[in-house]
């Protein structure tokens, strides 16, 4: 099924659900059962330290109080809400399980929603603020999963208890973060082996998850904190090839990870729902489109008077910050998309309680939470770009253009700076230095005339037609390169370490 991700321009997580279902009722398929634990510490650490690790400080620090406002207030609102709802709709669901529920599916997931987002070019605050919300409402609703996990688990609760060990845990988990990573920090900055710095750098999340773990504050704040920590402080720590290595080793690593999160949910689907066969499947699709419906209405209940109240209360804010579009809160609002954070909370829920008895309605907490992920990510993601349409949010990307060419030309003049330094030395040639000021020279020229508008078409059309060309001699040498190795003149390793060359050369004609 995912073949079709780049024929049908669809986010891979919409796919992996209705795999994920398929996969529930091929038949021939064996049932499994993973020990919860091996979910919760297998899976989330690599995943919340990744979005951690790639997240914009800066912006996340422009949108502190809209992130705040959503990945604190309304997680809270959205698990009380939900287990109120579940409770009162579902005849014998204890309280308890019913705020279990809440608490896992109030985090959201950004993957899909974005991706959709920067392909229609939406705002990039608004990509920014769903961005942010998700990586911290992970943290506030996995900490409040784990007090209403306990409750379950051990049937007491204590409100101003749970209040004051909330404060203790977050501000246990943010110190061991920071400890981790100023250690891995030191111990990279030594490192002078990209497949070592790689490996260290996809089990950090484990590195700071394990021991918050084992002290007993939030491991899931830990792991959020290590990799903001890292994610600000790693350009001064790796080269090209680590960074290049990096990146594409993450990104398979979140794409497996979510994957395996589908498919153990879609394995363990016909258990669960034969597990289910004390309840009609007219009820059991009522209380899910219930559940999804409440997950959306809370998100709607709470967006607006959070964007407009704290104006109405506080001029400065009002001031500095005006009330946003409503087009832009309408399609915040509408990005309320759950995901794998949700699925993996639910897969690590425990099967018993202290006393030794069953937890009370697993299999049905389990099939909620598919049935609104399977409501959020496919009826809402797939609905997206044409409330993106509809709501004419498309951003011309002026703003991004415009760091961009900056960026670019404050780079090229600081590599001028430096030639002119270098020239005088034995071993920079003048034919080189000037070949290569040209290059820069030109890149200056390109971007500033962007910047100033005084561009009539004429620079930007040199540098599309130098592209164009580099690309067709670069494919020739492909080719060579390819027909050499079929006919046995060199090996498989030679051809690959050549065309790499070739395709960083590729890669850099967009600068």
């Amino acid at each position: 099924m995912l073949v079709l991700v780049p024929k049908l321009r669809i986010p891979y997580p919409i796919l992996l659900v209705l795999g994920g279902l398929a996969l529930g009722f091929a038949p021939g398929l064996p049932e499994i059962d993973l020990p919860p634990d091996l979910v919760l510490v297998g899976v989330l650490p690599p995943l919340l330290y990744g979005a951690a690790f790639f997240t914009s400080l800066r912006d996340l620090r422009a949108n502190v109080r809209p992130v705040g406002l959503l990945a604190v207030g309304l997680v809270l609102l959205t698990m009380a809400v939900v287990a109120v709802v579940a409770h009162a709709i579902v005849p014998g669901l204890p309280w308890a399980a019913a705020f279990v529920l809440g608490a896992v599916v109030s985090p959201t997931d950004p993957i899909a929603a974005t991706a959709i987002m920067r392909r229609l070019g939406v705002p990039r605050r608004v990509v920014h603020i769903v961005e942010g919300e998700s990586l911290v409402n992970d943290g506030t609703a996995l900490v409040a999963y784990r007090f209403a996990v306990v409750a379950a688990v051990s049937g007491s609760f204590t409100l101003w208890e749970a209040g004051l060990s909330f404060v203790l845990n977050v501000a246990g988990g943010v110190a061991v973060g920071l400890g981790v990573g100023w250690i891995v920090r030191q111990v990279r900055r030594h490192l002078d082996f990209p497949p070592a710095e790689v490996t260290i750098s996809l089990l950090t999340g484990y590195f700071a998850y394990i021991p918050a773990e084992l002290v007993g504050v939030s491991a899931v704040i830990a792991a959020v904190t290590a990799g903001v920590y890292l994610g600000w402080h790693t350009p001064e720590l790796t080269t090209a090839e680590v960074r290049l290595m990096g990146e594409s080793a993450w990104e398979i690593v979140t794409f497996t990870l979510n994957a395996l999160l589908f498919t153990l949910i879609g394995l363990q689907l016909p258990g669960i729902i034969d597990e289910l066969d004390a309840y009609s499947t007219a009820d059991l699709l009522w209380w899910g489109a219930a559940v999804w419906l409440t997950v959306m209405l809370a998100r709607w209940l709470w967006v607006y008077p959070a964007a407009w109240l704290p104006r109405r209360l506080f001029r400065r804010i009002r001031e500095r910050d005006p009330m946003p579009p409503k087009a832009q809160l309408a399609l915040i609002s509408w990005s309320g998309m759950r995901g794998g954070v949700s699925l993996a909370a639910a897969l690590a829920i425990p099967l018993t309680t202290d006393a030794g008895e069953p937890f009370p309605e697993r299999n049905l907490i389990l099939f909620l939470t598919f049935v609104v992920i399977f409501g959020t990510l496919v009826l809402q993601g797939l609905t997206l770009p044409v409330v993106i349409r509809l709501l004419r949010l498309q951003d011309d990307g002026e703003a991004e253009g415009r760091e961009l060419a900056q960026a670019r030309i404050h780079a090229a003049q600081a590599a001028l700076a430096r030639l002119e330094e270098l020239t005088g030395e034995d071993w920079v040639r003048e034919d080189t230095a000037a070949r290569i000021r040209g290059g820069y020279d030109f890149r200056q020229s390109r971007f500033a005339a962007w910047l100033d508008g005084g561009d009539d078409g004429s620079v930007e059309a040199r540098s599309l037609d130098f592209q164009r060309l580099r690309r067709e001699l670069l494919a020739a040498e492909r080719a060579a390169v390819h027909e050499l190795r079929r006919a046995g003149v060199i090996s498989d390793d030679v051809a690959r370490r050549v065309e790499r060359d070739l395709d960083l050369e590729d890669a850099r004609l967009e600068i």
